[in-house]
């Protein structure tokens, strides 16, 4: 089994030096510390989803592109999903799979307990979701708008402004949602 650590290294490391960009370079364009882009090119720290998408978006690549490794199959068929987020009532973000250019996408799997919330950062210019809710009511929010989701809706949204998913009821929300990054 490969450790993610070093795979997340390797493919910073190689899409930062393709680019020809210095670990400056990349830590200003996704707006982190030098300290943090040098930590995990060496296979050390432990970045939070808002992290990975910022380094992600700096590179144009799709989460699954950053933690997955090599090139893709022409077909592909996994059994595990990398949990990506924890909410502290035991809610859970899994990314399930993902593309990579030209039509950069990310197909994800959520739990969330009642009273559980998460906040997003905006991602890159142009990148919508969509979210399809499969139990419970999810409450969406863009900017100063907020909308429910019931069980069996589905709604697209705008993702490059800061966002929020959350269980506002007293059932759990499970859901699936797309992150559609421009190419």
């Amino acid at each position: 089994m490969t450790d993610p650590a070093a795979v997340l290294a390797r493919n910073i490391r190689v899409h930062r030096s393709a680019r020809q960009w210095s670990m400056d370079t990349l830590a200003t364009r996704a707006g982190l510390s030098k300290g943090v882009v040098v930590a995990l090119e060496q296979g050390r720290g432990n970045p939070n989803l808002a992290t990975l998408i910022r380094i992600s978006d700096a590179l144009g690549l799709s989460l699954t592109a950053l933690l997955e490794g090599g090139e893709p199959p022409a077909i592909s068929v996994t059994g595990t999903a990398t949990v990506l987020w924890r909410g502290p009532a035991g809610g859970t973000g899994r990314l399930l799979s993902g593309t990579d250019a030209p039509a950069p996408a990310e197909l994800w799997r959520w739990h969330l307990e009642p009273g559980e919330r998460h906040d997003s950062e905006a991602h890159a210019p142009g990148t919508h979701e969509l979210i399809h809710v499969l139990a419970g009511e999810l409450h969406l929010s863009v900017g100063e708008r907020s909308v429910g989701v019931p069980a069996g809706s589905t709604a697209r949204m705008t993702a490059d402004q800061p966002h929020s998913y959350a269980n506002q009821g007293g059932e759990p929300v499970d859901y699936v949602g797309v992150v559609v990054v421009p190419g």
